[in-house]
């Protein structure tokens, strides 16, 4: 028994990293995830907004409310076509480049996409 002694502080000293890295990978998917769906979010209102008012500067600006979450830019919104005609669809992309917390990669492009058919 003796002999064992510190057998199970070098079995912890093996295991730690690759339960940190398990654990750092869970934190950046779940991170990813959250913006992924904020993206999506903000695309949608954008969307919404164009289908109904058809003005971009406040569909943008509904869009970047819905995803409080995400830092979101004006040039970050694009929409196809650029104005919404009645009975036609509009399609919205909302694109971020996300930087990760542990650096492991340079960063991560999500996009949210959107399309509403146009009221008049």
């Amino acid at each position: 028994m003796r002999s064992e002694r510190g057998a199970a502080a070098v079995e912890f000293a093996l295991v730690v990293p690759i339960l940190l890295v398990l654990l750092l990978g869970i934190i950046e998917f779940g991170r990813a995830y959250n913006v992924q769906i904020s993206l999506t979010h903000a695309a949608r209102e954008t969307a919404r907004t164009m289908a109904i008012d058809n003005v971009w500067g406040d569909a943008v600006s509904r869009g970047r409310t819905a995803a409080p979450s995400v830092a979101l830019a004006t040039g970050d919104f694009v929409s196809a076509p650029a104005a919404c005609i009645p009975g036609r669809q509009i399609s919205v992309t909302v694109t971020h480049e996300l930087e990760t917390l542990t650096g492991i990669t340079d960063g991560l492009t999500l996009t949210g996409k959107a399309a509403m058919r146009c009221g008049g």
